[in-house]
């Protein structure tokens, strides 16, 4: 990049390539489990054929192609004819074949798009391709990082895992847009249920970043190829979540711009993204398409896939579930938002609206359900075995045999601290509402013994029935509806 560039504006240019561990029973050519056994030794999961050891023939599997195909389907991606598989070239230590197999030519999907908003703006980026390849295994740096551990050992109990790996087109113009997308894509495969968030390293990302000449870019925010063959491309390794990818890029950005503006060429070279100092450090010269050397896996024959695409049915997805929502129940947007963020809370709110008018529903479990997720770092998945009995709460709530703020402040919390179901601490606090006689005698002791506030609300300070509604409710422990009490004081000093 020139002097005379340093002094021009520059743009941003991003683009992703996302790896994403497919949710199967098995690895993608070998009968191995994907699913760690708890405290599993290393390179215990594996056979000869996730270990590369010579004469071991792969077979594909099956689950992992419709895996691949509903991913496609759901980016409104074509399938093709025809996918073949390719031998990808590279020594490096967590790959004991001494190649992947993976896809070139012939992907399994391409040509695709996923909407994404980015601070209130609706932008479609655009998905050159998605294929399947193999996971190779995982490396541990002992003691420190890559740059400074002492030696780094080899774990194959993931190598054969199925990967689909998601490229973008260079659509992206900020750090923060990536995260967006990301946060978008693993939305849509969750909904696809091909894909589990919470697995460690179900999704890593390898990102592409070139500054080019504001200029160049296009209208309608293409970028022509001759500007981005121009610009040297760094590629960031080692991303393994959306914030992650957010920091990454930020700082890549950012080294880049400082590098310009002191007269020097942005290398093309491949950097690792150090997370626990927030910084990328150079691994090696950036590879070329050609220094891999892809050529045909002779073991594994062509896939006829053109018909897998209208035969497989995907799930109702996000955005569309969003705007049923909205439309069906009247809901506001940020809380069909909230109630649409995974499928496994948009399904526990429309059972609870098929009982419960929908606004208490949503109440329920986008504010109040969610909110004590939230606060405990917890998902609704550690919880999906107890979802009926946070129905039954809501169904004590709305026969008002417990009153909301108990409820919300007592009961709910108490369940998810002990484990308890409602009816047991609704027993144990004795939070059973009070009676109408109990309430009344209670109102009336209330408006006895606290005659200044009284006299305050006829004189026309609101102020003072918040008062009393606390004496009442304090005389009833709690037992009382708010609500109820307000209106049957107001009645009383009014008459």
């Amino acid at each position: 990049m020139s002097t005379q560039t340093a002094r021009e504006e520059l743009a941003v240019v991003i683009g992703l390539e996302v790896h994403v561990q497919l949710e199967t029973d098995t690895k993608i050519f070998c009968g191995c489990s994907t699913e760690p056994a708890e405290d599993e030794a290393p390179n215990t999961r594996t056979c000869p054929v996730c270990l590369g050891l010579p004469g071991a023939l792969p077979v594909l599997n099956e689950g992992a192609v419709e895996a691949a195909v509903k991913i496609g389907k759901a980016l409104g991606a074509d399938v093709p004819e025809r996918t073949t598989f390719h031998r990808k070239n590279y020594y490096y230590p967590d790959l004991p074949k001494n190649f992947q197999i993976t896809q070139y030519d012939a992907p399994i999907c391409s040509d695709g798009e996923l909407p994404v908003s980015v601070e209130g703006t609706r932008r479609t980026i655009g998905i050159t391709r998605a294929h399947l390849e193999e996971d190779p295994g995982s490396l541990q740096h002992e003691g420190g990082s890559i740059e400074t551990a002492e030696h780094t050992l080899v774990d194959y109990n993931r190598a054969g895992t199925p990967l689909v790996e998601i490229v973008t087109e260079p659509d992206f113009r900020s750090p923060a847009e990536t995260r967006a997308f990301l946060a978008k894509l693993e939305e849509v495969l969750e909904y696809l249920g091909v894909f589990d968030a919470t697995r460690d390293g179900s999704l890593r990302v390898d990102a592409n970043i070139s500054l080019v000449p504001e200029e160049a870019i296009a209208d309608d925010g293409s970028i022509p190829d001759g500007a981005l063959a121009e610009a040297n491309r760094t590629e960031v390794k080692n991303i393994s979540s959306h914030r992650g990818a957010e920091k990454a890029l930020a700082y890549e950005v950012t080294r880049q711009r400082n590098a310009v503006r002191r007269g020097r060429e942005v290398e093309q070279e491949t950097r690792h993204w150090d997370e626990s100092r927030g910084i990328t450090v150079s691994m090696r010269s950036k590879e070329a398409e050609k220094d891999y050397r892809y050529f045909r896996e002779g073991d594994l024959p062509a896939l006829e896939v053109a018909d897998w695409r209208e035969a497989l049915s995907i799930p109702e997805l996000p955005d569309a579930r969003r705007e049923r929502f909205r439309e069906e129940y009247g809901l506001e947007e940020e809380s069909a938002a909230k109630l649409t963020s995974s499928r496994e809370i948009a399904d526990f709110f429309e059972e609870i609206a098929e009982t419960f008018d929908p606004d208490l529903a949503a109440t329920w479990v986008a504010d109040n359900l969610l909110g004590e997720l939230n606060y405990r770092d917890m998902a609704i998945t550690e919880v999906d075995d107890r979802l009926d009995e946070f129905e039954r709460l809501i169904e004590l709530v709305d026969a008002s045999d417990l009153t909301t703020k108990n409820a919300e402040e007592v009961v709910l919390r108490e369940m998810l601290d002990t484990g308890e179901d409602p009816e047991t601490i609704v027993d144990r606090e004795g939070l059973g509402t009070a009676d109408t006689g109990e309430v009344e005698a209670a109102v009336e002791a209330a408006i006895e013994e606290n005659p200044e506030a009284v006299d305050d609300y006829q004189e026309g300070d609101e102020g003072a029935i918040n008062f009393l509604v606390g004496q009442v409710m304090q005389r009833t422990g709690g037992s009382a509806d708010p609500g109820e009490v307000n209106a049957l004081l107001r009645d009383r000093l009014e008459a």
